[in-house]
């Protein structure tokens, strides 16, 4: 349960700081956000503010942001309609009625003969058991209502493809860079709950099972010199321990004010990230609170997990990684119960690399995701005309489609590892 818990506040947070990013930078473009979701598929709760509805739906495998003119209108109305119309205080249609017309006593109901809601905004046709043509211009915002159900119009000038190149390409950039700015959010609270490592030789913890318990090092020791050799650092004070794994050091120690004295370590071996053999001891660097070095721990921390994933996707591309390394929803769900057994701030970490991870993912230059639509418009930006819509759909689809078809086998070899 605690998993199950934790995957879902986990997802719903980046997720929904993801999307934060399109609908914020979409609104400040003037584009019309029909709706922001959180999930895919039935509608379990909604709500409407302005313009937009707010929807959580039942399949929590992602999020969107309707923009309008991303596809085509749901609703249309042709010449031959019979619609009913209700006005405004300024005379302008305010609601198109297009069907349950007996529902709104008040409306004008007339046959359609030409109609234009994207830029002129008008609607011409006869009035029913009248004659003659009448033509009213329609508002700006107003609204189709087909059962029962309100959807805001949207003129071009609303619509995402009206807007600059600039304008789009934040729109799109937006969520992953939000990812980016969560996970140095998160960090930087790391950084400032856990404390910042302190460069001197100070001890901070001392672990059970290592020797420096045995030989009497508490927390708060300071380290005077190794073997005579002065240490004034901690870079300094471990380049030495780990250099001479199983090899007697003298450890010249200060505790408190007058007391020093000398104790003898022998580094217990511990293979190395570099696959290299090395000296530990047993202890961990004494900490520090502060704003400045946990906003700067933030900070280099995104830029590290970063670069280590941009590293995994180069190694997955050479063929270094198979997709056996890869994890889906299954592993992230199994990693994460094991990082929420560690504890609250291992589990912010997690978090921080799941957002750096969403962010980078979505910024790949691949049909059907932020990366694959930045493409299109960088395209746009040197041919000087946008790609032909509808060929952009179609490769948006089928990379849409082969992105489902890794998923599954990604998941399928998750079940494998965890299960089978």
């Amino acid at each position: 349960m605690n998993t199950f818990i934790s995957i879902i506040i986990i997802f719903g947070l980046l997720v929904f700081i993801h999307e934060l990013g399109h609908l914020i930078f979409a609104k400040r473009a003037g584009i019309l956000c029909r709706e922001f979701a959180i999930g895919f598929g039935p509608k379990i709760f909604s709500f409407k503010k302005g313009e937009t509805v707010y929807t959580i739906r039942l399949l929590p495998l992602g999020g969107f942001v309707r923009m309008a003119g991303e596809d085509p209108e749901m609703i249309q109305i042709k010449p031959g309609y019979e619609i009913g119309l209700t006005f405004n205080d300024s005379g302008k249609v305010q609601k198109l009625i297009i069907n349950n017309k007996s529902k709104h006593p008040d409306c004008k109901v007339i046959q359609v003969e030409k109609i234009d809601l994207e830029k002129e905004l008008y609607v011409k046709g006869y009035i029913v058991d009248e004659e003659g043509i009448v033509t009213y211009q329609v508002d700006e915002k107003a609204e189709y209502i087909l059962d029962e159900q309100a959807t805001q119009i949207a003129p071009y000038d609303r619509q995402f493809g009206a807007k600059t190149l600039l304008q789009r390409a934040m729109a799109l950039f937006a969520g992953p860079m939000m990812n980016f700015v969560l996970a140095v959010v998160i960090l930087t609270l790391y950084g400032w709950l856990a404390g910042m490592p302190v460069n001197e030789p100070l001890v901070g913890n001392v672990t059970e099972d290592g020797v420096a318990i045995q030989a009497g090092l508490q927390s708060g020791d300071r380290i005077l010199a190794i073997d005579g050799e002065q240490v004034s650092t901690w870079d300094e004070m471990t380049a030495i321990i780990q250099a001479h794994p199983n090899e007697p050091l003298v450890f010249d120690i200060s505790r408190g004010t007058d007391d020093e004295f000398a104790v003898t370590i022998v580094p217990q071996e511990r293979v190395g990230a570099d696959e290299q053999v090395q000296g530990v001891v047993g202890i961990t660097p004494a900490t520090e609170k502060s704003v400045f070095g946990a906003i700067t721990f933030g900070f280099k921390q995104t830029y590290e997990f970063t670069m280590l994933i941009f590293e995994s996707l180069g190694m997955l591309v050479t063929g270094q990684f198979t997709l056996d390394h890869l994890a889906g929803p299954v592993g992230i769900y199994s990693y994460t119960g094991e990082v929420a057994a560690m504890g609250f701030l291992v589990l912010m970490q997690w978090t921080a690399i799941l957002s750096v991870n969403l962010g980078i993912i979505n910024l790949l230059p691949l049909p059907a995701l932020d990366g694959g639509r930045l493409m299109f418009i960088a395209l746009e930006a040197v041919r000087g005309k946008p790609i032909d819509p509808q060929k952009e759909g179609l490769v948006h689809f089928i990379g849409f489609a082969l992105l489902m078809l890794l998923m599954l086998v990604v998941t399928w070899n998750d079940i494998n590892k965890f299960f089978l």
